[in-house]
């Protein structure tokens, strides 16, 4: 249980504002600062284990994922996917109408996933568990140190840093001061545009223009990079641009935006190639980034001006600091930050038992990341792409199916818009990457992850038996292709 609060003169030291009268608040075991979900996980796991644990937070306990980020997307993602599922109706089984409705949709992200944009039940598990709970900024003030507002508290085993990422907003001419939408704006909407330019064809954008054109709004998507996806395979590219454009999306790519405008009503945006896009609306989904610069980093001996927060296989920034989540420059996804989560509470919960460093241990291991793009078809990648493993200088040797090739027809059209391929190190003989993308890309990946973070031998793989008719069965497809 955390200790009773108590107030004690503390040693002066000066802040940004030069002031020298901070008072120190409490001494306890940790102090986590940034309750997203990595941060959340690290203070309610160490509190409920008997360590005073001080958590710290401005906005909402659980940060983007469950306001803004994953649980209120997928919601609006599946109303639209249940839209297109209704429309193929009248191909496969029948006749069928369907009439869109964003009042229920908005009604169950508002009420059911963020309990109207409050964080009573997040605060309420961690202090249920006997953690002290601080609103406010939590800004390192040296070793062990936090500072929020004129408070300071001091950490006996360490500080752990997860205080996320925000929208990267381009200098685009003409864009600050307009009412343009991040993606919080688009998780809080309640009635949709006729309308709809997005800058960024990256996951988040394509994820929400299929969304909002299968409910009937016009959606433009502006992309600098000659591809939508530009992260992933281009095989994953094309198919997910043909799935958009078959919901009426249009893809403006290879032309960046050099301008915005906004009158009132509507927006312009001026390309830097081909005619301006004219929408209701304006999506920035260009990127997020970490904001390093107030979190103190510097009286520690951390450079604050790097892009991401340095950190080594156990979390650790410095001796007694860690730092979990999309700060780390491992990806901002969900279970990275739970992931690391699990690394930094048995470190710490190791030191508090005395253990050596060298006596074991988990340690972060980013072979097998996976990630998932929620379109439709549905994209899931591990690992290096072909790409990525060539520029490596690996013996790269690629293995390729279309799910309408493993399928033998029986999904139809829908398994004609996937396909698994395989990124296989020939010298060990073992996947290094791999995509699967169709109807359930993302549930297919699991058996993928696997194989990638187990390094299992791909002649392996090439003797297990696998269902039909699945969609995962592919893989035997994609194996028997990666070695003939």
């Amino acid at each position: 249980m955390a200790e009773p609060e108590r107030v004690v003169t503390f040693g002066a030291h000066a802040d940004e504002a030069g002031d020298v009268t901070a008072r120190l608040a409490a001494d306890v075991d940790i102090v986590v600062v940034g309750m997203g979900v990595g941060g959340e996980e690290v203070a309610n796991t160490l509190a409920a284990a008997g360590l005073a644990v001080v958590g710290v937070e401005q906005n909402l306990v659980g940060g983007e994922c469950p306001f803004w980020g994953c649980v209120p997307s997928k919601m609006m993602i599946r109303a639209a996917n249940a839209l297109a599922e209704a429309r193929r109706v009248d191909h496969l089984a029948g006749r069928a109408r369907v009439e869109p409705d964003w009042t229920p949709v908005a009604k169950r992200v508002s009420e059911e996933a963020t309990a109207g944009w409050t964080d009573t039940a997040g605060v309420g598990r961690f202090t249920g568990k006997g953690g002290r709970f601080v609103r406010g900024y939590g800004r390192l003030a040296g070793p062990g140190l936090v500072r929020v507002g004129d408070q300071t508290y001091r950490a006996r085993l360490g500080v752990v840093l997860g205080s996320g990422t925000v929208p990267v907003i381009p200098p685009i001419p003409g864009l600050a001061g307009t009412p343009y939408w991040t993606n919080r704006e688009a998780m809080e909407l309640t009635e949709l545009p006729e309308s709809l330019a997005v800058l960024g064809g990256g996951a988040i954008g394509v994820e929400l223009a299929q969304m909002f054109a299968r409910f009937g709004v016009r959606v433009t998507v502006v992309e600098p990079g000659e591809r939508v996806l530009g992260m992933e395979e281009p095989e994953s590219s094309e198919r997910v641009a043909t799935a958009l454009r078959a919901d009426g999306v249009t893809i403006r790519t290879g032309a960046g935006a050099a301008a915005v405008g906004h009158d009132g009503t509507s927006f312009t945006v001026e390309l830097s190639a081909g005619e301006p896009v004219r929408a209701e609306r304006l999506l920035v989904a260009t990127g997020r980034r970490a904001v390093l610069d107030t979190l103190g980093l510097e009286t520690i001996g951390v450079d604050p001006h790097q892009r991401f927060v340095p950190t080594d296989d156990r979390l650790r920034v410095t001796d007694g600091v860690w730092a979990v989540g999309d700060l780390t420059g491992r990806g901002a996804f969900t279970h990275m930050a739970m992931y690391q989560a699990g690394v930094v509470i048995d470190d710490i919960l190791r030191r508090r038992a005395g253990a050596a460093d060298d006596d074991g241990g988990r340690r972060a291991d980013y072979r097998a990341v996976p990630r998932v793009t929620f379109t439709d078809p549905e994209v899931g990648a591990v690992g290096l792409t072909e790409r990525q493993a060539r520029e490596r200088g690996l013996n790269v040797r690629v293995g390729f199916t279309s799910l309408g090739d493993s399928t033998r027809g029986w999904i139809h059209e829908v398994g004609d818009e996937g396909f698994v391929k395989l990124v296989a190190d020939a010298d060990r003989g073992v996947l290094v990457g791999a995509t699967s993308a169709g109807p359930v890309g993302g549930e297919v990946l699991s058996a993928l992850v696997v194989a990638v973070h187990a390094e299992v031998p791909v002649t392996t793989l090439g003797t297990m038996i696998y269902a039909y008719p699945t969609f995962h069965r592919a893989i035997e497809t994609a194996v028997r292709d990666l070695t003939r």
